[in-house]
């Protein structure tokens, strides 16, 4: 290929990189008391609601960056307000999927974005939302431009599950999305593609997407004009979280607030996957981007009483040890006796697997009829290192097992047993290899939290037959290509350790029906429509 085509390849790949990072980072190394003024409130007599997701903000390093005094801002909100430390997150733990389910009040099998990586049975194509740079190298990138910013939202986001800009449209209210990666609403807004991109005939120079009234979304579409020295290579392309902080602040001091704005930090994400989950650098990064956000107001007071603050986390991560030995764990080589579908070629008529690693979870496609899903199973069972395996049968029901376990445990939805959010299951065989425990028909979670539903999600999400797997905390699952992070952190599974996220709520006295992800939007919908 030409100098030129390398070199808008390798500027596509970076945009890809900076933008959608687990959004993946291939790390190869190994309490105040204030005086309450009035509140002025927005001409409808509502406090408008501000939504900053702080990717993989975790409980504890908040609170040891609180102690440290790195994270002013935070503390003054928990202060102010409620703090929830473990609200459960979406499955698979990865930001597309959570952001989906943030957005739209669903788990996977309603809104259809089944991960970062995943096989469409009707593309005959793996779908990559960007992840990492040796994935990269080896597809077509375009189309995982096109993917990301165009197919995620406007395509592979189910057209029936209202995202929250689509329904406060709907009531007409007003929303903002900044920097966040999933954010269909009703407005048509024409991105700005960079030239090194729009020179290609398959990508047009505008590209087209709706969304809330205000959008913004790094490089691609901005709100303040001044924001654009935020914006170069050397910063993630507007990727980052003074980017994010300053489009907010733009709103607030241009008096331009609509009833919800949701902000979307990204740099924590990237500095856990490389530094592990106790580092405190991202949070206090996170918290000066929130402090210019709260500055717009001219006070923290005053940003207390004038709006609603939600400050949550979208998912946690878990250690990965240092020994790519030990903490890899190949897929391929487990199934090494079917033909694997290789990423940088078609899938093939003689191929019988599919394999799309999301870090510490995967799904394992069977894409040929002579492969039966239960001896794929058996095979994975193999690794002690694997903890939920997981597949459907032709009657909907779910199948667990685990490695190196006989024990096999199935339910399905609809029936005599209550889970602690008050959902109906019909369960069968050996309940501790979910860790859940029923006395008197009523189920309670342990290790894996609400486990029944967010599986059934991920089971449901797409077409095509496919094991779920995940890994115990301290591994990774491996495909070809796919990205790790030895000896730094990541997500995926459904163990507390990647599911569990804190949640600040400041300027209101209420909460979310369950401490749940899935029911934060109807909360919101409930604080603007009051």
């Amino acid at each position: 290929m030409g100098m030129k085509n390398k070199v808008t390849i390798a500027l596509v790949l970076s945009l890809l990189l900076m933008i959608l990072g687990c959004r993946a980072d291939s790390s190869q190394q190994l309490k105040q008391q204030s005086v309450k003024s009035p509140i002025i409130v927005n001409q409808m007599g509502k406090k408008p609601v501000i939504v900053i997701l702080i990717d993989s903000l975790m409980d504890k390093p908040l609170q040891d960056a609180i102690q440290e005094g790195r994270a002013p801002a935070m503390q003054y909100l928990l202060h102010q307000g409620q703090y929830f430390p473990q609200v459960v997150s979406s499955f698979p733990t990865m930001s597309v999927t959570i952001d989906s389910t943030l957005l739209t009040g669903t788990y996977a099998d309603q809104h259809h974005v089944p991960g970062l990586v995943w096989y469409s049975d009707q593309k005959k194509r793996m779908i990559l939302y960007g992840n990492g740079a040796k994935e990269a190298l080896k597809i077509d990138q375009l189309q995982v431009f096109l993917d990301a910013i165009y197919q995620l939202n406007q395509v592979h986001l189910n057209k029936k599950t209202k995202t929250i800009h689509e329904e406060l449209a709907d009531k007409g209210k007003e929303s903002a999305s900044i920097n966040a990666i999933v954010f269909r609403g009703k407005t048509k807004h024409a991105l700005k593609v960079p030239d090194f991109i729009a020179n290609s005939s398959r990508v047009p120079e505008k590209m087209i997407v709706t969304g809330p009234k205000w959008l913004s979304y790094a490089t691609l579409a901005q709100l303040n004009p001044k924001n654009s020295w935020n914006t170069p290579l050397w910063k993630k392309f507007g990727m980052n979280d003074e980017f994010s902080a300053k489009d907010t602040a733009f709103l607030i001091s241009q008096k331009k607030l609509p009833d919800v704005t949701i902000t979307y930090f990204p740099e924590n994400d990237n500095l856990a996957h490389r530094k592990g989950p106790t580092q405190l650098e991202g949070i206090e990064k996170a918290d000066q981007a929130l402090q210019t956000v709260l500055n717009a107001y001219g006070s923290w007071e005053q940003a207390v009483n004038d709006a609603i603050w939600v400050v949550m986390g979208d998912s946690g991560q878990s250690a990965v040890y240092d020994d790519r030995q030990v903490a890899a764990v190949d897929l391929k080589s487990l199934l090494n006796h079917y033909r694997i579908a290789k990423l940088n070629q078609p899938v093939r008529s003689d191929d019988q697997i599919v394999i799309a690693a999301n870090e510490r979870m995967a799904y394992i496609y069977a894409i040929n009829d002579n492969v039966e899903l239960s001896n794929v199973a058996k095979l994975l069972q193999h690794e002690d290192k694997l903890d939920i395996i997981a597949m459907k049968d032709g009657t909907n029901h779910i199948h667990v097992t685990k490695g190196k376990k006989d024990k096999l445990f199935s339910y399905h939805p609809g029936g005599k047993f209550i889970d602690e959010y008050g959902q109906s299951w019909t369960l069968s065989g050996e309940e501790d290899l979910v860790d859940i425990t029923v006395n008197n028909n009523r189920i309670q979670y342990g290790k894996y939290p609400d486990v029944l539903a967010r599986l059934h999600g991920a089971m449901n999400s797409h077409e095509g037959r496919y094991v779920v797997v995940t890994v115990q905390p301290g591994y990774e699952l491996v495909g070809e290509s796919s990205p790790t992070h030895i000896g730094g952190g990541a997500h995926g599974s459904l163990h507390e350790k990647d599911s569990l996220v804190p949640l600040i709520i400041s300027g209101t006295n209420t909460r979310p029906k369950t401490l749940r992800i899935v029911d934060i939007k109807d909360w919101i919908m409930q604080l603007v429509n009051e």
